[in-house]
């Protein structure tokens, strides 16, 4: 055997640069896990029921075009089915908008911290990641995004909410932005956690891409609607986009089990209504605990929590595994904690307190 063949088959070099990611840690059996911004409730009324009812006959492929599901989708928010395209959760959208939009030497802007997956997909697809940093509200710097914008540059992520922050981007800063950023820059809004907004000032995304050709809206069926164990998710945006998407989506990359599930969640919006709103009430009620506790917490749209803690995030988050429940680090910056059953959040309230006292 040459010493070429001992090394074995020669993988692309620049993927040693690039992270894993990194998902929230599962809790153990007497822990809660608040971790990963999964919704705590089962799946909502007539969900299992159809879900179970694809699951007979998982030996045939699903719908490649996922024809119900978009259809459902089409007629729920308003925009032409050929809008519409869908993917592996958000996240498999936004790896196929890179894909279609960007190569090797473009650029995709996007605010840091973000969603982690932002910088590791820009990568995976060869093109640069350019990381602009939030402001000192943990929120987009949208003059420092469009400064950044360059004749490299392919797409930018603007995620509302920010996911880790939660802080959010009102309507008329992020229609300035929108009006400026050049039209063959792609604009993604990532809306992963639109449901939990109550910020009137924060709009609708489907709002803004209707008469902007260069506007994408992502959306997921991971959180308030709480699927995120079967990964579907979809984009909105002009045809052309949509179509794009379309082409460098994987193959029969949704379920028929996600897509029947989807669906009936989508039918069940006024058990998700509930839900939400009680995931509402929960993040106002630990907010307003954390700041009793004397801790500086920037308000959250979303449902999660952040702290900045700097070179305590680890031990924070140890503490709080000590006490029974998993967050979410990100050492050296700061703790996202996800709002989940009232008893883990109490435990988590409980663990803050008693970390707050040692500083």
């Amino acid at each position: 055997m040459s010493g070429t063949a001992a090394q074995g088959p020669r993988l692309r070099p620049t993927l040693d640069g690039i992270p894993t990611y990194k998902p929230g840690k599962p809790a153990g059996a007497d822990a809660y896990k608040l971790s990963s911004n999964e919704n705590p409730y089962p799946p909502l009324p007539g969900v299992l029921e159809a879900a179970v009812t694809a699951a007979g006959s998982f030996n045939r492929y699903p719908d490649m075009a996922v024809t119900g599901l978009t259809e459902e989708l089409s007629r729920r928010f308003g925009v032409p089915v050929e809008h519409i395209a869908t993917g592996c959760g958000s996240v498999g959208v936004a790896q196929s908008l890179i894909l279609a939009a960007a190569g090797p030497g473009d650029e995709v802007i996007f605010a840091w911290r973000s969603f982690e997956a932002y910088p590791i997909i820009t990568q995976v697809a060869g093109a640069t990641p350019v990381p602009v940093p939030l402001t000192d509200g943990e929120a987009h710097d949208l003059d420092a995004m469009l400064a950044a914008i360059t004749e490299r540059t392919r797409l930018i992520f603007v995620c509302n909410p920010n996911n880790p922050t939660g802080a959010v981007i009102h309507r008329a800063e992020l229609e300035r932005f929108l009006d400026a950023v050049p039209a063959e820059v792609l604009v993604v809004v990532d809306e992963a956690y639109i449901e939990f907004i109550r910020d009137a000032e924060v709009p609708n995304g489907l709002d803004l891409y209707r008469d902007r050709p260069n506007v994408c809206v992502l959306r997921t069926f991971s959180k308030a609607y709480g699927l995120a164990g079967l990964r579907v998710g979809f984009a909105v945006a002009h045809e052309p986009v949509a179509t794009a998407l379309r082409k460098t989506a994987v193959p029969f990359g949704v379920s028929q089990l996600a897509q029947d599930a989807a669906v009936a969640s989508l039918r069940a919006e006024d058990a998700l209504l509930e839900r939400v709103e009680s995931l509402v009430a929960e993040r106002a009620r630990v907010l307003a605990g954390l700041r009793e506790q004397g801790w500086t917490v920037v308000d959250s749209q979303a449902n999660f929590v952040w702290l900045r803690l700097g070179e305590r995030t680890v031990d924070f988050a140890a503490a709080c595994a000590a006490a029974g429940v998993v967050v979410r680090p990100f050492p050296g910056e700061g703790v996202r904690v996800s709002i989940g059953e009232t008893a883990g959040n109490d435990i988590f309230l409980a663990a803050a307190e008693a970390f707050r006292k040692e500083f």
